[in-house]
């Protein structure tokens, strides 16, 4: 059966995510449109480009996660002081250049660069415009800066939605013409962008705009785990901007989810991982694959397109 399907955001813990994509695949359930967050928008552009879940299952065994932190040696030549100058110089602990290079190889593989390469509505991902309060569904919203969306790297688009405020740079672009204003200072012709679950981590209402029974079933995949009610021990400003940057994420969109599209959510267990714990051992790793895979097949085990039909247009279309 075809569906779309929809990939919140949470770090490293996207792993999980990958597992859940397999056990659906594996079920004979084939995806359509895809749409994702931070994380979620790499698993969601690799299932457009063409990988299937035990392709991503060799990716994570292959892949060091903690080779995406990367920065100038400069930075680190000097202890404590170096991040700090970093952060203030840079406006990130780390640059995310590695993470998108790494993104970029593993889309050429399959032939897929810019959003030309894709099908039309093939892939949106969502990131956060913070210079001008907006939120961003790409490839869509990049004409808004004078970038035609059919040029837009994949890539880049997906850098942007991972850009962890603090923890990654941000990705600057210049407004623009009918936007920036000429007598305005150089450095206020630019906006950042960052992380896309800054205002939406599980967008799950990307293919709800026309509130009707979908042509096709919308699935959200969403991470969940013990952190999401959990204290966190705040020790200076980075594990600070950490902590608020962790509840933003786990609590934002979970009212919403929680009391109208259970029915249609995957519920993946996060075994404790925090969404910027690069350094997993390949054990955990697998075990967040594994814990998604599980979590999936246990759904689509009992969804039956009656049930959703019945409880899309109950808890999605009544409540437009």
């Amino acid at each position: 059966m075809k569906i779309n399907g929809v990939f919140e955001g949470g770090g490293v813990k996207g792993i999980g995510l990958a597992g859940a994509v397999s056990a659906a695949m594996d079920q004979g359930y084939e995806f359509q449109e895809v749409a994702g967050t931070s994380s979620g928008s790499i698993v969601a552009a690799f299932l457009a480009a063409g990988y299937r879940g035990d392709e991503m299952r060799n990716m994570i065994l292959q892949t060091p996660f903690s080779s995406f932190l990367q920065r100038s040696w400069i930075f680190d030549s000097v202890k404590r002081i170096g991040p700090v100058v970093r952060l203030i110089l840079k406006k990130g602990l780390y640059s995310g250049e590695a993470l998108e290079n790494w993104v970029s190889q593993m889309l050429l593989v399959k032939g897929i660069r810019t959003f030309k390469d894709l099908a039309p509505n093939q892939l949106k991902i969502i990131a956060s415009d913070i210079s001008q309060g907006k939120l961003l569904v790409l490839p869509d919203d990049i004409a808004q800066y004078g970038i035609d969306p059919l040029k837009l790297s994949v890539a880049k688009a997906i850098r942007m939605s991972t850009s962890i405020p603090y923890f990654f740079d941000p990705v600057m672009l210049r407004k623009s013409v009918q936007h920036a204003d000429s007598n305005a200072p150089f450095q206020d012709q630019f906006v950042y962008i960052v992380d896309g679950g800054l205002l939406s981590n599980f967008p799950l209402w990307v293919f709800d705009h026309e509130f009707r029974v979908s042509r096709r079933p919308v699935i959200g995949f969403q991470l969940v785990g013990k952190l999401m009610g959990s204290s966190r021990n705040i020790k200076g400003p980075i594990s600070m901007l950490q902590a608020l940057f962790e509840t933003m994420l786990n609590a934002h969109d979970g009212r919403y989810i929680e009391q109208h599209n259970r029915f249609r959510t995957v519920k993946i267990p996060t075994l404790d991982v925090q969404n910027t714990q690069f350094n997993l051992s390949k054990e955990k790793s697998l075990a967040l694959y594994d814990a998604g895979y599980k979590a999936s097949e246990q759904y689509f085990k009992s969804w039956s397109m009656e049930l959703y039909e019945n409880d899309y247009e109950k808890y999605v279309i009544r409540k437009a």
